[in-house]
């Protein structure tokens, strides 16, 4: 058998939602003796999924952290969310493990959700295995589903166990690699039995098949079995444990986290086949005693707490280290179980420790002792496409609603917020309806602010047909110094994408020189609003004539008479309205496609292209032109097609007329709502 590495392994729970993954790890806690009863989600009593938002809806919301001692070896658990409107919380976090355990359903349809996590596993280098949860619920032939999920893997899927059918139902497996059978019983160790006679010729053939498997990597067992020798226990499990290790092949053992059938096996793979915190460090680009921070909280009673993973090594608190922005003094550390602490005045070699009263440093950074400069790992997260506008129910709240955005745009990078100066409003971005609302819930029972939330404005643009000539004066007088400016203006459209152009053809001291800029700042305040309510582009002004008074003129005067003109000028025009159009690239399973063209043309949209993704099986590539009034609600309609695997990324590309009865009913709600 390999031995014990140094240090504490970090392993990774991943894959689509609803999957198993916490489960997983209250199993793994119990199995282990880190918990002496195991919770389960539907109770709301696991370790994991602590929060009142990951309760409410029986799924995670954010990464969680434990940790538990099996056999002597230490090991820190970071359960990421699976569901795609969290799925980002957990990148980072995932970037600093040292392996993953890919939790898949055993249903054919569902196992293939994973296809998107093992491409991110792939490119992010981490070595993986595949845990297929649920097998008590199992209908079908365990290798029919390898069958389906070899093609969404690089790699090659080394299958482990042979399961054991008693009528309908899976009740034990054979270990392929120990030659060995087990009987599950249900919350106990499973129970060494016989191979039963009926599977002895298949575990003789799966076993060949996974030596031949470890053959493409190890000259001297290719040797061997040319030689119709048989290789030795010590060197198969050897192989088994590089092959995971360097990432070579992808191991793939069942169970049912709920039951325990498999968890101690399982926990046992991990003993012996996760490699040790070096190969993390080597593969992040680190070689020094340092802390990696993938992920920054706002959320505990305990305050602000930076989570970290440590390499090299030890951490201390009290430690002067150095980060991005300069020299940091490490706080009081932490160790996680779920949303319990315990302080300890030492991290070891690949712990994962929560670091309090760190401030200044972001999620992503490197603390080192040297002062060394790492960058951040690249990870791959969805876009975020979601946004609404939001607003305090209470007006006084508007300094701590942005104290708490940021706070809670720090700990979750994949959202983010702004303010929107043209349409004065505050605009939260994130991965989709049900990541925003658990945010707004967030929001309240964090920080007190209560908001209301409705879709962002629409950048509707208006534009003109025709020359027109138009004059423009200010004349008042109300005792004392009046008020007098007086000016011609000429407006004419421009190609689209021009914007706005000011010539100024004053001669003979008609309008004197200081007051030309007054001028067409009123012509910029009328094209702010024009006539159909939106802001005016694509138009070029002409200032032909005017006259002024030596006493009464003024630069306030002139951009009146500036801004009367232009208004004027617009809505005898004939002005039109103009839509943004966004240049849409929508990834799905070809299985969506044909509803993905469908989606595309009852929101009006124009089809581009399409073609296979590189390097993906049975995966298209869609670009298409959309309005962006259309994009409201395109990441559910996708998901709810695609079993939640389809997402889409989208950029202004232009803006394009709109007229008929779409315009009439855009121009009537922009004069509602003023």
């Amino acid at each position: 058998m390999p031995g014990r590495s140094a240090g504490t392994r970090a392993i990774a729970l991943v894959g689509p939602g609803g999957a198993g993954k916490t489960s997983l790890a209250e199993a793994l806690l119990f199995c282990s003796g880190a918990i002496d009863r195991q919770g389960s989600v539907d109770n709301g009593n696991c370790v994991g999924d602590s929060s009142p938002e990951a309760r409410a809806r029986r799924g995670s919301t954010e990464l969680n952290l434990m940790h538990f001692d099996y056999l002597d070896d230490h090991f820190a658990l970071v359960d990421t969310p699976g569901s795609v409107g969290f799925v980002a919380d957990g990148a980072l976090g995932l970037a600093a493990c040292d392996l993953a355990v890919v939790v898949v359903d055993p249903e054919q349809g569902r196992a293939q959700l994973a296809e998107p996590t093992l491409r991110q596993l792939e490119a992010m280098d981490i070595p993986h295995m595949v845990f297929v949860n649920k097998i008590d619920q199992a209908r079908g032939r365990l290798r029919d589903l390898l069958e389906v999920l070899q093609p969404l893997s690089s790699k090659p899927l080394l299958a482990r166990h042979i399961p054991i059918w008693e009528g309908d139902r899976i009740t034990g497996f054979v270990d392929v690699g120990l030659e060995r059978a087990f009987h599950y019983v249900p919350g106990k160790p499973s129970e060494r039995t016989e191979i039963p006679a009926e599977l002895m010729e298949r575990e003789v053939a799966d076993r060949m098949h996974l030596l031949e498997q470890l053959a493409d990597h190890d000259d001297a067992l290719l040797e061997q079995l040319l030689m119709d020798e048989t290789p030795d226990q010590k060197t198969v499990l050897a192989d088994l444990a590089r092959e995971t290790g360097e990432h070579l092949g992808v191991p793939v053992m069942f169970g049912s986290a709920l039951n325990g059938f498999g968890v101690r096996r399982l926990l046992k793979a991990l003993r012996h086949e996760a490699p040790a915190p070096e190969r993390a460090a080597t593969r992040l680009g680190t070689d020094d005693a340092c802390a990696f921070v993938f992920k920054v909280s706002n959320g505990n009673q305990i305050g602000r707490l930076a989570y970290a993973r440590v390499f090299g090594g030890g951490l201390s608190e009290g430690a002067e280290l150095k980060g991005a922005r300069g020299p940091v003094r490490v706080g009081t550390l932490l160790r996680m179980q779920g949303e319990k602490s315990a302080k300890t005045g030492r991290a070891e070699q690949g712990e994962i420790i929560a670091i309090a009263k760190l401030e200044g440093v972001q999620a992503g950074e490197w603390l080192t002792g040297k002062g060394q400069a790492y960058d951040a790992p690249a990870v791959l997260r969805p876009t975020a496409n979601h946004v609404v506008a939001i607003s305090p129910k209470n007006r006084n709240d508007d300094v701590k609603l942005s104290t708490a955005l940021h706070k809670l745009t720090e700990e979750d990078g994949s959202l983010t917020w702004e303010q929107d100066e043209v349409h004065h409003e505050t605009l939260l971005k994130g991965m989709g309806d049900e990541h925003l609302s658990v945010v707004l819930a967030r929001l309240k029972r964090r920080y007190g602010v209560d908001v209301t939330s409705r879709s962002a404005t629409i950048g509707y643009k208006e534009s003109i047909r025709r020359t027109v000539t138009q004059r423009g004066r200010h004349k008042k007088q109300s005792g004392g110094h009046g008020q007098y400016g007086d000016c011609v203006i000429e407006i004419r459209p421009l190609p689209r994408g021009s914007g706005f152009v000011f010539e100024d053809r004053i001669t003979g001291g008609a309008i004197p020189r200081q007051y030309i800029p007054a001028v067409e700042a009123g012509i910029r305040d009328a094209m702010a609003k024009g006539p159909l309510g939106f802001p005016v582009v694509d138009v070029a002004v002409t200032l032909t004539d005017g006259s002024f008074h030596s006493v009464d003129s003024s630069e306030l005067a002139f951009r009146t008479a500036g801004r009367m003109a232009m208004s004027e000028a617009l809505a005898a025009a004939q002005p039109y309205l103009l839509e943004p159009i966004s240049k849409v690239t929508i990834v799905a399973p070809n299985s969506a496609t044909s509803k993905v063209t469908s989606a595309i043309s009852s929101r009006r949209g124009q089809m581009l292209g399409m073609e296979p993704r590189e390097g993906w099986h049975r995966w298209d590539v869609v670009e298409a032109l959309l309005p962006s009034s259309a994009l409201q609600g395109l990441d559910a309609d996708l998901r709810s097609m695609s079993q939640g695997l389809a997402s889409y990324t989208a950029e202004f590309d232009h803006l394009q007329e709109i007229s008929g009865k779409l315009a009439d009913e855009v121009v009537h709600k922009q004069l509602e709502a003023a």
